[in-house]
């Protein structure tokens, strides 16, 4: 019997293969036109008359998005979109370091909750900013780095400062995208600040290629050959080349959305919330640890505080969250968190993790019951499946958590037992602070009575910057906040070098606050060239620099455990007299005139107030203080 096979002529076989090869063959030139970007130049032209330019683009969106500065150090790569943001009223401030830049930025995103913007040139400019950006990321911080970058035909060809950046931000940040077309800047940058925002905050990159930001004139300019072409070879490449540059500003200037996203946040379910309401109600040694994550958009700080108050149960600050309940609050607890955290039933940790700062969850008692509120569930359950467990754990935004946690609660109350103990512990450890600062010290100033004398003197007004080791850590145990949103410290990397960068964020989001920088004198060096930063653009900050000649938070620990205090020591630097060579004004705290240290700190004060920024070099002693983690 004969198959079908065999009863098929021979031409329809044929005729079929040849179907095939013309479907594959189309579909392969469609492909290929569609690279190429043919189809795309059928329905969009391609102005070659205009004189706009991408970095027009890239401004546009940073305006439509409310950004009111932009943290830069200047290269040639980026120029046109910092001239295009001078222009549209974006306060571009230029920076000596471009890692400043970034934690500028990152000063702006915490203060006001909106993306802070930093932008630096290909390469090393870039590469000098990672350090910045990890922090930024460990912190949860909404930045968005925009960078330069080598033309898009150049690439992997050995240009100019030419490295695969996308793989070294893509461990870094959220949301990393290159622009290849002059037409995709809006789109990408509108998708990376609303990716910055969402869910857990973080830094995003966007690389923006040099031929993307300059005008078409310039950019054809480059690309055109040197000499008239020859041959078929040389005719493809010079079709090649301009196809390639009509694709980049095809339908580049087209009207197109230019505002902000929405940004996705997630959000306790009301089953979670009242499960949450269950346990604390029938709390009787109630306990709430705030970190950063309480004070991100979209409950405002006074809300939460509210809220904090009304739910009247003892708490702890840390990161952000410091000075939400201003100075001296009743319900604040500044002292022996690890002993309280043993002592409480009910343990809420809201928006901070079991990570170094709560051992790792070794500090919470296995009697208590702990509720967890955090965006991110990956972090929020670290260390849970050794050394702790939550009773309840939500992930969800943790400003309105609280405040829908209060609701549920409706006006319950507490005994007032247990928060007067824990204030009896928060004296009895005050109190062995005092008599530290009557100690005497064997050279120069008492550090803690130092830093008594400037918890003594800082305004309501004040905004604290912190980068350091020893000094810092007795000052975060000394020195009070005196509002929500006035306290800036790295976060938990625990990175040295933040304070001009942040300083500088924070008097340009806030210039009518008196911005005090306490440094260590290790970590001002990172810091001190900034100086010039702060005189060029007339930004008077105070920078109050506890300098005991050395490192001596890794000191302490060194020569006990290793008998070397190698690579510990410093000198005592005449720091006020570097800053004024850069046209600051420095002043000395010394032996000398330690009856005055009020005094020189009001002439500090005044100086900054007239529009000068101020270094106040203060050489202390080292004492028996072991200081605490501030990073919370």
């Amino acid at each position: 019997m004969e198959t079908a096979a065999a009863a098929a002529p021979p031409g329809g076989i044929f005729s079929s293969f040849l179907l095939l090869a013309f479907v594959a063959l189309a579909a392969a030139a469609l492909g290929a036109a569609h690279h190429l970007g043919l189809l795309f130049q059928l329905m969009h032209k391609v102005d070659k008359t205009s004189i706009q330019h991408g970095g027009e683009n890239v401004a546009a969106v940073l305006r439509a998005h409310g950004v009111r500065f932009l943290f830069t150090l200047v290269g040639g790569h980026i120029s046109p979109l910092l001239v295009a943001c001078e222009k549209l009223g974006i306060r571009v401030v230029d920076t000596r370091h471009e890692v400043t830049a970034v934690f500028a930025a990152d000063a702006v995103a915490r203060l006001t909750g909106t993306v802070g913007v930093a932008a630096v040139t290909a390469g090393p400019g870039l590469t000098n900013t990672v350090t910045a950006l990890k922090n930024a990321q460990i912190a949860q911080s909404p930045v968005l780095l925009l960078g330069g970058a080598a033309g898009t035909l150049l690439q992997n060809r050995g240009a100019l400062q030419a490295i695969d950046q996308m793989s070294l931000f893509q461990p870094l940040c959220k949301f990393c995208a290159s622009v290849r077309r002059v037409r995709d800047i809006i789109p990408t940058l509108r998708a990376a600040m609303a990716a910055a925002q969402s869910g857990t905050p973080g830094p995003v990159f966007v690389e923006l290629p040099v031929d993307v930001l300059y005008p078409y004139f310039i950019v054809q300019k480059e690309l055109a050959p040197a000499r008239p072409v020859k041959g078929v070879m040389g005719r493809v490449v010079s079709w090649y080349l301009e196809n390639h540059l009509a694709n980049l500003f095809a339908g580049a200037w087209e009207p197109q959305p230019e505002g902000p996203l929405p940004v996705d946040i997630p959000w306790a379910s009301p089953q979670q919330v009242q499960r949450c309401v269950e346990i604390l109600s029938r709390a009787k040694r109630p306990l709430i640890v705030l970190g950063s994550q309480a004070l991100l958009p979209p409950i405002p700080a006074d809300k939460l505080r509210t809220a904090v108050e009304s739910l009247g149960v003892p708490c702890f600050l840390g990161g952000m969250a410091r000075g939400l309940l201003g100075r001296n609050h009743p319900l604040h607890i500044r002292q022996n968190r690890s002993a309280a955290l043993q002592k409480a039933d009910v343990v809420l940790l809201a928006g901070i993790v079991c990570d170094f700062r709560l051992s790792y969850g070794r500090v919470l008692s296995h009697s208590s019951k702990i509720i967890i509120v955090n965006r991110n569930r990956k972090e929020m359950l670290i260390n849970s499946d050794i050394f702790w467990k939550p009773q309840e754990a939500v992930q969800g935004d943790v400003g309105s958590f609280v405040v829908k946690l209060v609701e549920g609660l409706g006006g319950q109350t507490w005994a007032s037992d247990w928060a007067e103990e824990l204030r009896r512990a928060d004296w009895q450890k005050e109190q062995a602070f005092r008599e530290k600062a009557s100690r005497p010290v064997a050279q120069h100033l008492n550090p803690v009575r130092v830093l008594q004398l400037v918890e003594e003197t800082l305004p309501d007004n004040s905004i604290l910057v912190v980068d350091g080791g020893d000094f810092v850590g007795t000052a975060a145990h000394l020195v009070q906040p005196r509002g929500p949103l006035c306290w800036l410290d790295p976060g938990a990397f625990g990175t040295l070098g933040v304070g001009a960068g942040f300083a500088l964020g924070a008097k340009l989001c806030r210039p009518d606050a008196e911005v005090w920088c306490l440094f260590g004198d290790g970590a001002f060096g990172y810091s001190l060239i900034e100086f010039d930063t702060f005189v060029r653009h007339k930004i008077p900050v105070m920078a109050l620099i506890g300098n005991d000649a050395g490192w001596t938070q890794i000191s302490r620990e060194q020569v006990p455990s290793l008998g070397s205090n190698v690579a510990c020591g410093l000198a005592y630097t005449d720091y006020h007299k570097a800053a004024m060579g850069l046209g600051a004004q420095g002043l000395l705290l010394s032996r000398e005139n330690e009856d005055q240290v009020v005094k020189v700190l009001r002439d500090a004060q005044r100086q900054c107030r007239d529009g000068h920024p101020v270094v106040l070099n203060i050489l202390i002693g080292r004492t028996d203080f072991r200081d605490g983690s501030i990073a919370v």
